[in-house]
């Protein structure tokens, strides 16, 4: 639901004779839902970097002025939401730095733990910080690091990194991407017009006319030049993996395939768990719009209770820097949601949605539904209760403002308004999936993190 932020969207090609940021505009276009606060795009023509980003949707930051200032044959896009470093135009990607090997331009999905460290560490060579964001730090770690190429000191980088990053960077004459040994955010490769395209989901790949090849392996660096695409550092071939599950739950579009799974088929998979977990008698499903429609589907065809809209989603309001006058602003939830009531007026309704995390929305979502007509409202999550905060870039909540980290399941249904409600158990979420355990950070739900969490990690960490 709309309480969660979307994870950031990462955009790479090197194509020549290729109008590479128009195309990294259209795959920016299409990554729009994993950031909405700032865009950007860095093109190389061989020679030197240009960049335009601003603050705003991508249709807002770009028009055909900018892209055709935005000339060359290798390109980085960024879609951003905050985690570490709040919203504010120095922290909007990619990152230009420069170095006494030229320029790079960085843009990340993720977010690091050992923020403080690095600071402290770029602070005592004399690195003067011009942004908020831990995207910042490993751009500039990266050109103060030892080695006499570029790809040394990304190698000499990636080892002093401890957290999540999905990275795209950009040289003068190079196209590099990278993912952390957990591979925490997703990352794949495409091929286009003999050029390659890396993006963060194969939706931008689908977007763009290019092929999808394969995903870039946790713990691997890519180099993409002239002489084509090459592994520069293999992942190593142990161990443990830690995608986030809730690329599947909630940030990822239903039509990107991660981890080998579409994620449509996933979603639809967890509201037949959800049917067989917490059947209910009813006479309609209705989804929590968009990111619940395939799960809800799932959990009618699953149930044999008829799917339908009972609620309408204003698809337009996306990300908007109008507030509301105060009379809007009191019907709160209505600005995104209409209710349907000759669909809903004396039904009992199983309403399905991705995820409670402060609890704030869902009990409004639920009194429009018993405001239009519906008799029962019975609520199933596809997600387990989630008690944990998220360090490795999901702005998720603090643990204090997680309602499930304060109340019993039978508390959090009498403060939504429910009749009854069911949240997925975690090996139904698994399952959903078709995969292992081991195979997914789930620390959210279970406390357990992938990776050790030294201190209370805070988004604005680096503005103090």
């Amino acid at each position: 639901m709309a309480e969660l932020h979307e994870a950031c969207g990462v955009f790479g090609i090197f194509a020549p004779g290729v109008d590479v940021a128009r195309i990294t505009f259209f795959g920016l276009y299409a990554l729009q839902h994993r950031g909405q606060e700032s865009a950007g795009i860095t093109t190389s023509d061989g020679k030197e970097l240009r960049t335009h980003k601003a603050m705003g949707l991508v249709v807002q930051v770009f028009n055909e002025e900018e892209l055709e200032f935005l000339r060359g044959h290798i390109a980085i896009g960024h879609n951003r939401y905050s985690t570490t470093g709040s919203s504010k135009i120095c922290n909007a990607q990619p990152i230009v730095v420069d170095s006494d090997l030229g320029q790079m331009a960085l843009g990340h999905n993720g977010n690091l733990v050992n923020t403080l460290t690095l600071s402290k560490q770029l602070i005592g060579q004399g690195e003067k910080l011009t942004s908020t964001s831990d995207s910042e730090l490993i751009a500039r770690a990266v050109a103060n690091a030892p080695g006499l190429d570029w790809e040394s000191r990304i190698l000499h980088t990636l080892a002093r990194l401890q957290g999540a990053f999905s990275l795209v960077m950009a040289t003068r004459d190079t196209l590099y991407a990278a993912r952390d040994h957990l591979g925490v955010r997703p990352l794949c490769i495409g091929r286009l017009n003999g050029g390659w395209v890396v993006a963060s989901e194969s939706c931008a790949l689908d977007t763009v006319g290019a092929d999808f090849v394969r995903e870039v392996e946790p713990g691997e660096l890519i180099a993409i030049d002239n002489e084509g695409l090459r592994r520069v550092q293999t992942a190593e071939e142990r161990r443990r993996r830690a995608l986030c599950i809730f690329e599947f739950i909630y940030f990822a579009r239903p039509d990107s395939v991660i981890d080998g799974r579409l994620v449509y088929l996933a979603r639809q998979e967890m509201g037949r768990q959800l049917a067989r977990e917490y059947p209910v008698d009813a006479d309609l499903v209705i989804p929590v719009p968009d990111s619940a429609i395939a799960a809800a589907t799932g959990y009618a065809q699953e149930a044999g209770i008829p799917f339908g809209e009972g609620l309408i989603k204003n698809r337009y309001i996306g990300r908007t820097f109008i507030q509301p006058d105060q009379r809007l602003r009191d019907v709160g939830v209505q600005l995104k949601f209409n209710p349907l009531p000759e669909m809903l007026n004396g039904k009992r309704v199983v309403l399905v949605d991705d995820s409670i995390v402060r609890g704030t929305t869902t009990p409004r979502v639920i009194g429009l539904l018993r405001k239009a007509g519906a008799r029962e409202v019975h609520m199933r999550v596809c997600a387990p209760p989630m008690c944990h905060p998220c360090y490795l870039g999901v702005d998720l909540a603090r643990r204090a403002e997680l309602i499930a980290a304060r109340m019993t399941v039978e508390e959090i249904r009498r403060h939504i308004g429910a009749d009854s409600l069911g949240y997925l158990s975690l090996r139904g979420l698994l399952s959903s999936v078709d995969r292992e355990a081991d195979g997914y950070c789930r620390a959210c739900f279970t406390g357990s993190y992938p990776v050790p969490i030294q201190l209370e990690m805070e988004k604005l960490v680096l503005e103090v």
